[in-house]
């Protein structure tokens, strides 16, 4: 009996020990792969910075030195042809336009660069054919499990669409939109009013008019606020629902407000408040 016992003992043990080290294994595996997905969200947070175009502004300083340099004078060429598109609609082409412009000779989608201050929302806007490649792809085009910061594939740049909706992750560790989260609190809205956003074309501001949680409704859900499928607005009296709906579900009273003709943008990521939850932050272009 007592040889029982202690067998039994010994089993019991052994698979305590056994799961233990099964345990301890995927909570290196899981460390490892979180450790790999702050690396890769920290190198695309500062890619914008890491970019030079100091060649691009020192041709202009050395111009008659540059005449004679092949690759530089391409610089020109192409510096001039940009400043020349943008005069056409009186914008002149900052620092940053300058950068996008040159992320997108590594990725035609990237459409721009987005930017939170004193936040960790800093990354590089996709847009792919649908919106499902950029969950789990990088900016690189490489699978990644943090995915990328995407606008709505059915935004129209051929046209004056009025609403850019773009998404991102929830991430542990204040990762890709996880910042976003933030503005539940009225007081972080009021340090951090302003969301940057910078095309090659526009180096633009919106003001936050409304911030608020929500989720992804059923087809059968009625009178509900869907505000993921607002892009473009047919009529004024569109737009004017949008956003009477977006200042009547926020959080807290916002006086910034916006007209028929402004730019909105919204952005949205997972919030598990409830099933299917979001968070989501609607400004509009300053003027």
């Amino acid at each position: 009996m007592q040889k029982n016992v202690k067998r039994k003992r010994k089993i019991l043990n052994c698979l305590i020990y056994f799961f233990i080290v099964v345990n301890l294994i995927l909570a290196c595996i899981y460390i490892a792969k979180f450790m790999d997905i702050g690396r890769e969200a920290k190198i695309e947070s500062e890619l914008l910075d890491s970019i030079e175009i100091g060649e691009i502004k020192n041709a202009n300083r050395e111009e008659n030195e540059s005449n004679n340099n092949e690759e530089n004078q391409a610089i020109n060429e192409k510096e001039e042809n940009v400043k020349n598109e943008n005069k056409e609609r009186k914008i002149e082409a900052t620092e940053r336009m300058l950068k996008v412009e040159k992320l997108q000779e590594e990725n035609e989608d990237i459409v721009g660069w987005i930017e939170i201050e004193d936040t960790n929302i800093s990354y590089p806007v996709l847009q792919g054919k649908d919106n499902e490649y950029y969950l789990n792809h990088n900016y690189k085009k490489e699978k990644s499990q943090k995915g990328s910061i995407f606008l709505d594939a059915d935004y129209d740049w051929s046209i004056p669409s009025n609403n850019l909706i773009i998404y991102g992750h929830n991430i542990v560790n204040d990762l890709m939109f996880k910042d976003l989260l933030k503005y539940a609190n009225e007081e972080f809205y009021k340090e951090h009013p302003v969301i940057r956003f910078t095309t090659k074309e526009n180096d633009g501001e919106y003001e936050i008019i409304s911030a608020f949680k929500s989720k992804v409704f059923n087809k059968s859900d009625t009178n509900v606020f869907r505000y993921y499928n607002f892009i473009n607005a047919e009529t004024e009296e569109e737009y004017n629902e949008f956003v009477e709906n977006a200042k009547k579900v926020s959080l807290y009273d916002i006086e910034e407000t916006t007209e028929y003709g402004d730019e909105l943008m919204t952005l949205i990521t997972c919030s598990y408040h409830t099933t299917d939850g979001r968070f989501v932050v609607i400004g509009r272009e300053k003027k």
